[in-house]
Parts: C-alpha cells; sequence; structure tokens
C-alpha cells in the first residue's frame, strides 16, 4: 500500500470519527449518508450510490468514457471512488472501470497497489539484485509489463509515450552505472530517476510504481511466472514445484529464472 493510499485510510477514519451521519449529509441526496464514499483526490464524501449515479450520468456525455470526473462540489479531477472502508483496508471504484481494454490482470494488478507486499522483497532477493549488479542485464519483459502496469494505473490504453519515456530512464540509467564502480546510493539513483520519470503520469502511486518495477526486475521472471509467485505469496496458496527436479532457488521454480548465475 503506498502512501498515497494510506492517507485515504487515514482520512477516512478521521471523517467517520467526527462526524455523525446527521452532522454532514451526502450532497447529492441531501439525506444522511448511507454506505460513505470518498472521491480520491478532494476527498469529499458522499453516498456510494449516489456518487456512482452521478459519475454515469456525467460520463455518458463524453466519449470515450472519461478516466477522471469532476467532484460536483469543488470540481477537483478525480480518478475513483473509495468505499468499503474497514479499519485498515477500502475498495476502490475506477471512473473508467469498465474500459474494454482492461483484462483480468490489469484489475488484479491495480488491487495490488492497496496491499502491503509483505516479504516479497526476500522472495525476489532484492539485495541480491543490488549486489551482483543484475540492473545491468536487459529484461526482455520490461515494455510488456511497463505497459500492462501503466495501463492499470492510468486507466488509457495507449500509454507508450510513458513506457518509452520510463524504458529511456532505465537506460540512462544502466549506461551510468556501466562506467561507474563501486557505487553506494544505486538503489537511491534508480529510485530517484524513474520516480521523477513517472510521477507526471501516475502522481500519488509514482512509490509504489517503483518499488512494484524493482521487485519485477529482480525477480528476473516472465510476466505470468511474476504473476504466479505475487499472488501466492499475497493469498498465501502453496508454492508447486518442479516434478523431478530440485530447485537450486527454495522460493521459485528453476525454470522461472533468467539469471542462473552470479556472474554479471
Amino acid at each position: 500500500m503506498d502512501r498515497h493510499d494510506r492517507s485515504l485510510i487515514e482520512q477516512s477514519g478521521n471523517n467517520e470519527e467526527q462526524l455523525s451521519p446527521n452532522s454532514n449529509p451526502c450532497p447529492i441526496c441531501l439525506g444522511p449518508i448511507k454506505c460513505e464514499a470518498y472521491l480520491d483526490q478532494c476527498f469529499h464524501n458522499f453516498c456510494y450510490n449516489c456518487i456512482l449515479q452521478w459519475i454515469n450520468v456525467v460520463s455518458r456525455k463524453c466519449m470515450p468514457r472519461p478516466s477522471s470526473v469532476k467532484c460536483p462540489l469543488c470540481k477537483a479531477d478525480n480518478f475513483s471512488v473509495i468505499h468499503g472502508y474497514n479499519r485498515g483496508s477500502f475498495q476502490r471504484h475506477y471512473i473508467n472501470e469498465d474500459c474494454i481494454f482492461l483484462s483480468e490482470a490489469h484489475k488484479y494488478r491495480s488491487q495490488c497497489y492497496s496491499t502491503e507486499t509483505g516479504t516479497l522483497g526476500d522472495k525476489f532477493d532484492v539485495l541480491r539484485f543490488w549486489k551482483l549488479r543484475k540492473y545491468l542485464h536487459p529484461n526482455r519483459w520490461l515494455h510488456d509489463w511497463l505497459r500492462r502496469e501503466l495501463q492499470a494505473l492510468t486507466l488509457e490504453e495507449d500509454v507508450e509515450v510513458i513506457v518509452h519515456h520510463i524504458v529511456g530512464s532505465i537506460d540512462i540509467f544502466r549506461n551510468r552505472q556501466k562506467h561507474s564502480v563501486g557505487a553506494v546510493d544505486v538503489k537511491e539513483q534508480f529510485i530517484s530517476l524513474i520516480s521523477e520519470a513517472a510521477r507526471p503520469f501516475i502522481a500519488g502511486r509514482t512509490e509504489r510504481f517503483v518499488n512494484e518495477l524493482e521487485l519485477f526486475l529482480a525477480s528476473g521472471l516472465t510476466i505470468d511466472a511474476f504473476d504466479k509467485v505475487y499472488m501466492q505469496q499475497l493469498s498465501c496458496v502453496p508454492e508447486e514445484t518442479v516434478e523431478g527436479e530440485a530447485s537450486e532457488h527454495p522460493h521459485h521454480d528453476r525454470h522461472l529464472y533468467v539469471f542462473d548465475n552470479d556472474s554479471e
């Protein structure tokens, strides 16, 4: 869960504790708020059904369906509705959630940004990735992974410009490190450079996005294999073993690895 999502939970909790149902009526129906929901940028609250109906009315006037909608109170652009708050978790309904290009994988990856990564850093041996300079290796699945990730985050189908921009920043980072020996702040340089490239497009989700990118690169896995391990970790599904062979990496099937030795 990134910093922006945590602020959503804190804001929801504070409002829930300080306001009684009758002191803060729904601005749309003017009655007591039922199934309280918040817009994700301005934090104005409404009945969940009321704000969804209002969004549907406004969105029908636009073709294609917009990825954001203006708050009926302050006119700020918002990208999702936060609801189902339960002392530490919440559900998110995106403005154009019904985009036909969004697959189940897109939706699952979007949900991942509202959960903790747990011990995935250990699963994918992130420390080893930086220590052995694995970041210098090209990743053949990077473009496809970035495309899906950014589509899930921005709810836009055409994200090629963003993908190109971030890949370019990663290439700049790699080229710099090829000529830099013994740098102690390599990870910090990576985070700073990629955050600067991604922030104009994904704003408050930048920190978590860079963390997910680090996990994917450190894993050395295909996209499908990465998703499989990720889902196993978050849902505590028992990991499968490859019949007839033992894995040298206890957390993953050997055949899923791209980098099998410790050399650069």
